[in-house]
């Protein structure tokens, strides 16, 4: 009596880590970036969202006032080049307390900001301050929400040498990229309002991409663009230079706002949502 050869079990494609990390599975991943956030913010009940962005480089002030102390306390150097090299980390330092009221500002915003809309309830849960996941003013956002009692959100990306998620984000909230394309999708998709604390590539680069899906009507007109720290943004970027030189319109700059304290900035940003923002389609949230 002749045997059947044993059947040989073969792995699912989608449970086959070579497959799913392999080039044509790539729109696989992309959108998995989707449908993993879609769902679980559903679940969430998260109607929309306020997105802050900065430097990831900020830290808390009693944090960089700790680092200026030790340095003031260190033996000087031995020779020129050590002497310099202790200048320079003193400079820094210095620089860090002085660029360490944005952290605690953008702290107290969110806090502000949370405490207000978590008024609103639950579900759906409005205007949930979402950050980029990490450090900096991102975990100063994401801080502020968690003390003032409310869920925030991270939109962590995969770098080499920077990014890890914050310790104050929402755990069912903590999201990861891979993709920036699909983790700005994210950040702009539900965001009434955007502000941009003091940063650098990055923070611009997230600027430039919500201000152009506003200038080009991708984005509700009435989405609120809040630029905090005008002495820092006015010597980094000459707004007003693109409208002499007639590269926008008057009407572009007029989607800018600025604030400098953070009672400033939560009156606007409360004024804007409650003139704009009150009513919610919740088709997106399958209510």
């Amino acid at each position: 009596m002749s045997r059947k050869p044993p059947r040989h079990q073969t792995t699912m494609a989608y449970r086959d880590p070579r497959f799913m990390e392999s080039a044509p599975a790539r729109p696989l991943r992309i959108l998995a970036e989707y449908l993993d956030p879609l769902a679980r913010l559903r679940h969430e009940g998260v109607g929309d969202t306020i997105v802050m962005f900065g430097s990831a480089r900020m830290s808390p002030l009693q944090e960089s006032e700790a680092r200026l102390r030790r340095l003031k306390k260190a033996p000087r150097g031995r020779g020129e080049s050590a002497r310099r090299n202790q200048e320079r980390l003193l400079h820094q330092a210095l620089a860090a307390v002085h660029m360490s009221r944005y952290y605690e500002e953008a702290r107290e915003l969110s806090r502000r900001i949370t405490e207000w809309s978590v008024k609103f309830g639950e579900r759906p849960r409005r205007f949930v301050i979402c950050s980029g996941g990490g450090p900096g003013i991102m975990e100063a956002a994401n801080r502020g929400a968690s003390e003032a009692g409310g869920k925030s959100i991270g939109l962590n990306i995969e770098l080499t040498h920077e990014e890890y998620p914050n310790p104050y984000i929402s755990p069912e909230l903590n999201f990861n990229f891979h993709y920036f394309f699909m983790r700005k999708l994210w950040f702009a998709q539900l965001a009434k309002a955007l502000i941009v604390f003091p940063g650098g590539f990055g923070t611009m680069d997230e600027l430039w991409e919500m201000l152009t899906l506003l200038q080009s009507d991708k984005l509700p007109r009435r989405s609120l663009i809040l630029i905090y720290g005008r002495k820092y943004w006015d010597e980094v970027l000459d707004w007003r230079a693109m409208v002499r030189w007639g590269t926008i319109s008057e009407a572009d700059y007029g989607l800018l706002q600025f604030a400098d304290t953070v009672e400033d900035a939560f009156q606007r940003v409360r004024t804007e949502l409650e003139n704009h923002h009150m009513k919610l389609d919740l088709d997106w949230m399958g209510m």
